[in-house]
């Protein structure tokens, strides 16, 4: 069984940085790709970004692209979202999941996810 554990939400002003950490457990996460997706209130859930853990080839919303950075580290089977220049339009909970084989922006393909981590961006 795979679980899957978010952490490092927070409160923060407009133009700040956050990181969030995804640590992934169960199995080897060689063959597993991550994504994190948000939900803010009253909308649908939306993709953020998204990595192969194989090679680490990586995807982004377009509305993320240049200020956040999804990453890996192999030895903490831990994935990372790194956000900068944050907008108050970013906040929302923000999920960790993960799939077998490669990366997609479509949640429903991932069947294993996280409980979600609150960011909150004040203006």
């Amino acid at each position: 069984q795979v679980h899957v554990v978010e952490s490092g939400g927070g409160l923060v002003q407009a133009g700040s940085s956050l990181n969030l950490s995804c640590e992934v457990s169960g199995r080897t996460v060689i063959a597993l790709a991550v994504g994190w997706f948000r939900q803010a209130p009253g909308k649908e859930r939306e993709f953020v970004a998204a990595i192969n853990w194989r090679g680490g080839s990586t995807r982004y919303a377009d509305s993320v692209v240049g200020r956040f950075t999804i990453s890996r580290a192999n030895a903490k089977n831990t994935a990372y979202l790194s956000m900068n220049s944050l907008k108050p339009e970013d906040t929302a909970v923000y999920y960790c999941a993960a799939r077998d084989g490669v990366a997609t922006a479509w949640h429903g393909d991932y069947a294993y996810r996280g409980q979600g981590t609150q960011v909150t961006v004040s203006s």
